[in-house]
């Protein structure tokens, strides 16, 4: 057995596995944890990673390392995504990283990311293949097509925190920028289906906080429930219900639902309406939400 840490950082979140690692039983949790750091906040615009936002992210990799370190891990690895290739001070962030936790960050491509994300997506997945993989990230969504092995990924500029500082600027949005955020979403999401082949796929499977967020708000969960949201299946129906009704409705509105995490409040619209043009124009009828993801693949890759 192994017991390895797997840090991934994205431009909205940062987040740790510690888990056991064995042939015969797979993997087997030690723990989970998210911060919503908000490394992304304000690149789209400036090009550059904001000094408070590397301060928010190194407080909550502190106490990060302090878990791995009374865990005894045999190996950790952090991969950091979108806001981290786009920034102009990414060597910044990264020596950051090094005095943080004794290591350096892997700033990945996106198509790494993509690979990641497939293969924690379907460890164990019994749907029918081939899988329409999507990871809706803050700043980018990663598109991955495959059954047993990735056959075509590409990840694209658009996340739930770079559409919301794009074009979702009002609380709540005014129908023009929906419209604007639309327009946007829905050209990307097409280049990227046409890329990987998109429409063969059998099953749409999404990962990340916007889908489960939308899984649990269509289950209508009286809490945030792992367990209940992980692999269900969520119609294209309720998708754009869903959707909708966060379209409606101010940040302060979208905090009465309990499943809604405070630090997801202000971009969830805009990663809602990522996953309904994803689902529209992919001809999927639903999609299977997932919590395993980029960090399970992080760790498997450690394995």
């Amino acid at each position: 057995m192994k017991r390895v840490a797997a840090i991934d950082c994205g431009t909205n979140s940062v987040r740790l596995l510690i888990s056991d690692i064995s042939d015969d039983s797979g993997m087997s949790d030690v723990t989970r944890q998210m911060r919503i750091v908000r490394l992304g906040e304000g690149v789209d615009q400036t090009g550059r990673l904001a000094p408070a936002a590397i301060e928010r992210t190194r407080v909550a990799l502190a106490e990060y390392a302090k878990d791995i370190a009374e865990a005894g891990v045999d190996a950790a690895r952090m991969v950091a995504t979108s806001a981290s290739r786009d920034a102009e001070n990414a060597a910044d962030f990264r020596a950051m990283v090094f005095d943080t936790l004794g290591f350096v960050p892997e700033v990945i491509t996106g198509d790494e990311e993509a690979r990641l994300s497939f293969a924690g997506a379907v460890r164990g997945l019994t749907a029918e293949a081939p899988f329409l993989v999507v990871d809706i990230g803050g700043g980018s969504t990663e598109f991955v097509v495959g059954s047993a092995e990735v056959d075509a990924a590409i990840s694209v500029d658009i996340g739930c925190v770079r559409m919301t500082e794009r074009h979702l600027r009002a609380d709540p949005p005014t129908p023009d920028q929906v419209a604007a955020a639309e327009a946007d979403i829905t050209a990307a999401v097409d280049m990227a289906l046409a890329a990987v082949d998109g429409t063969r796929a059998r099953t749409l499977v999404g990962l990340a906080g916007s889908v489960t967020t939308v899984a649990a708000l269509a289950l209508g969960l009286p809490e945030y429930d792992p367990k209940r949201i992980h692999r269900s299946t969520i119609t294209a129906a309720d998708v754009a219900k869903v959707t909708a009704g966060l379209l409606a409705e101010s940040a302060a509105k979208r905090l009465e639902h309990p499943v809604m995490h405070p630090g997801r409040a202000d971009v969830i619209g805009a990663g809602a309406l990522i996953l309904r043009i994803i689902v529209e124009r992919s001809g999927a009828d639903s999609v299977i939400a997932s919590e395993s993801d980029i960090l399970d693949g992080i760790a498997l890759s450690l394995a």
